[in-house]
């Protein structure tokens, strides 16, 4: 793999990530938003609701991890690309100047912030339904 090839790929793996992280939060704001809309306690969709939220948050992490995995192997490549022949200079070049800045995430960390929102989203969830009131009898 040259060079130019494996910073296209890590840019595609950085990209892949944000949408990981865009959908998460989309996923957050509907479910929220669909619990602050209801207006009668019904314990079953909540439940159900927290156990949809809760595979897809799995998921989702699992997807993230991944994915920020496959970066940190192509970043690890690129740092170790050895830079001969005739594009050694360029190479050297683009180096000195983007390699500073191409970071790498500690799984750990990211794993950390997930979960703690999945806790509180889900906190969340449940403290509406308990503050919800009481179906009305229709007649």
């Amino acid at each position: 793999m040259k060079y130019n090839e494996l910073l296209q790929a890590y840019f595609d793996r950085s990209g892949a990530l944000q949408w990981y992280w865009t959908i998460y939060i989309l996923v957050i704001g509907g479910v929220l938003a669909f619990s602050a809309f209801r207006q009668h306690k019904e314990i079953v969709t909540t439940v159900l609701v927290i156990i949809l939220y809760g595979c897809f948050a799995y998921k989702n992490l699992g997807a993230i991890g991944a994915t920020l995995m496959e970066r940190q192997a192509i970043l690890s490549a690129i740092k170790e690309y050895p830079a001969t022949g005739p594009d050694a200079a360029d190479i050297k070049r683009v180096r000195d100047v983007l390699e500073p800045v191409l970071t790498s995430q500690e799984y750990e960390g990211v794993r950390n912030f997930h979960v703690a929102c999945d806790f509180l989203t889900i906190a969340f969830l449940l403290a509406r339904e308990w503050r919800r009131g009481k179906p009305e009898l229709r007649s």
